[in-house]
């Protein structure tokens, strides 16, 4: 009876180890892969907090398995009971980046299956010698079986309390091959590049609106050449590399590349690959201070890019931002901004409308061009006077942008203006820094409908974190009617801000998860038709 109890004991362990590893491989991968960052997760309290839990029912389970030994088949199945619970915590749920599984992660997942079985024979081995070394104990359970049983499960204890670390300890076996490989795809992309002596190459990087340059560079210049640009949030140095292996083709004029970056030699290490002859720089901020630790380690980076320009090439900054204008390079510059008026490119005359958004732009000529736009913001309107700067440099006319910058669409997740039935969504989901947070704020004052803010607040900024979001909050204050806060606790900052301000404590609405607060928004009387600004949506590391 004990044995087959145990048996069951031990698959149900086994499949709540199982959920656990993978929920630990997911949060692995949504921080790039990379320990440190995936060890500052771990150290948070409330993620503390989540790994004790998800570990507590196991703990009690294996305590009762030892009271067992004694021969009580009533604990024993407490004990297996207990282990569904494990299950039904760790079980995989609905994640808004669920884990894939690449070959990286395969790898990863079979070598910790390698060091599970290593543990479990470890433990088998230990039983026999205990058995052996004491063999005229007295005990009910002291056979070779009942010692094995209970080494076995003291080994599959020790390993699920320190999964989060073996997560760690898998990537470091791995190393060396992951390396390898990844050093083989490397080469391939850069040979590739190798056989494109004439291929220009366009960099764009910066703490916010890099991607939304991106996009709009790609619509721009392709009214004149054949572009290929990295998709989607492919801006990192293997996201470039499978850019490049997979659809580089002969007849491309121009690579543009986004480059991301958390850690400083991020952007030198893709600037190495793809030797640009182009940099867009967009912003500079506080964001990723977590990684960072200081904004001079993000301008150094940022700027990485700068200095892997050529003579020959030209940097376009952003001169709206201060820590770009004020940080001086010995390059061929080429400004540009809206607020800014001493630059070589400047937006005016802006107006925006939940039509969309207007401006006009002088070429070198002096000759005045008008421009429209579906897009709204201000924001928006200073990223695509930065692809007109590049787009006029290299040598497209600006008559001839003035039908591409009418049919630019929205980013998605990037204040993305949606019409949903009776209301309209402003989904800015993607952004999580303070300048473009407050743009989308000047955004949605504009509106005449009822206003409503949906935000969880901004993340990885450090010992800034919560100034930062306070600051938002302050200026939310007057911007929005309702502030509806995804997490209690995570969202504080942003409560005294609105507070400070004198908003509304009634309208101000706290919730636990983004599914509640929509629940929340459509309970809000309909007093007129309702305009929400979705600010921010944290990745399932938060959650």
């Amino acid at each position: 009876m004990y044995n087959v109890l145990f048996v069951i004991w031990l698959i149900t362990y086994l499949v709540g180890a199982v959920w656990y590893v993978l929920y630990l491989m997911h949060m692995f991968q949504q921080n790039s892969y990379k320990p440190r960052e995936y060890g500052e997760w771990m150290a948070v309290h409330t993620n503390v907090g989540r790994l004790l839990g998800k570990c507590l029912y196991a703990i009690i389970s294996f305590f009762l398995v030892l009271l067992a030994n004694i021969e009580y088949p009533a604990v024993m199945i407490a004990a297996c009971l207990l282990n569904g619970m494990t299950i039904l915590v760790n079980k995989p749920h609905k994640a808004k980046k669920p884990l894939v599984y690449t070959k990286r992660v395969k790898r990863m997942l079979l070598t910790t299956g390698f060091l599970y079985l290593v543990a479990i024979l470890a433990a088998l081995c230990v039983g026999y010698c205990g058995f052996t070394t004491f063999p005229s104990v007295e005990f009910p359970w002291n056979d070779l079986v009942m010692w094995q049983m209970w080494s076995v499960s003291l080994a599959l204890l020790a390993m699920f309390i320190l999964q989060p670390f073996l997560i760690l300890l898998a990537n470091l076996i791995n190393h060396p091959i992951e390396k390898g490989i990844d050093q083989y795809y490397i080469n391939d992309a850069a040979r590739l590049l190798r056989e494109m002596p004439n291929l220009k190459v366009i960099g764009v990087t910066g703490s916010y609106g890099k991607t939304s340059v991106k996009y709009f560079l790609n619509t721009l210049l392709s009214s004149q050449y054949n572009v290929l640009y990295t998709p989607g949030n492919f801006n990192t140095t293997l996201g470039v590399v499978r850019t490049i292996r997979e659809n580089m083709k002969p007849f491309h004029e121009i690579f543009i590349c986004e480059m991301g970056a958390r850690e400083v030699g991020d952007i030198k290490e893709i600037c190495d690959l793809v030797h640009p002859d182009y940099g867009v720089i967009t912003s500079i901020g506080p964001q990723h201070l977590q990684s960072f630790h200081t904004i001079e380690n993000i301008i150094s980076t940022k700027f990485e890019l700068a200095d892997a320009v050529p003579e020959t090439g030209k940097v376009f900054l952003n001169y709206d931002n201060s820590y770009i204008k004020e940080h001086k390079i010995e390059k061929s510059v080429v400004s540009y901004g809206t607020a800014e008026k001493n630059v070589d490119f400047q937006a005016y005359d802006i107006e925006v409308s939940a039509r969309g958004s207007s401006f006009k732009m002088q070429d070198e000529n002096g000759v005045v061009h008008d421009f429209h736009t579906k897009l709204v913001g201000s924001h928006n309107v200073q990223n695509i006077a930065g692809a007109i700067a590049v787009a006029h440099t290299l040598g497209i006319p600006m008559e001839k942008l003035i039908y591409p910058v009418k049919q630019l669409e929205s980013v998605p997740h990037r204040l993305q203006l949606v019409r949903q039935g009776d209301r309209i969504i402003l989904d800015d989901a993607y952004n999580s820094n303070k300048n473009g947070f407050e743009a989308a704020l000047d955004t949605l004052a504009m509106f005449k409908e009822l206003r409503i803010l949906m935000t969880p607040g901004m993340v990885e900024l450090g010992e800034k974190q919560y100034d930062e979001n306070k600051e938002v909050g302050v200026y939310a204050a007057d911007k929005c009617d309702y502030a509806v806060l995804v997490g209690k606790e995570q969202t504080k900052p942003i409560q005294d801000g609105l507070l400070e301000a004198g908003f509304p404590q009634g309208k101000m609405i706290l919730v636990d998860s983004l599914q509640e607060a929509f629940q929340m928004v459509n309970a809000i009387p309909n007093e007129k038709q309702k305009v929400i600004l979705i600010e921010n949506d944290l990745p399932d590391n938060y959650a």
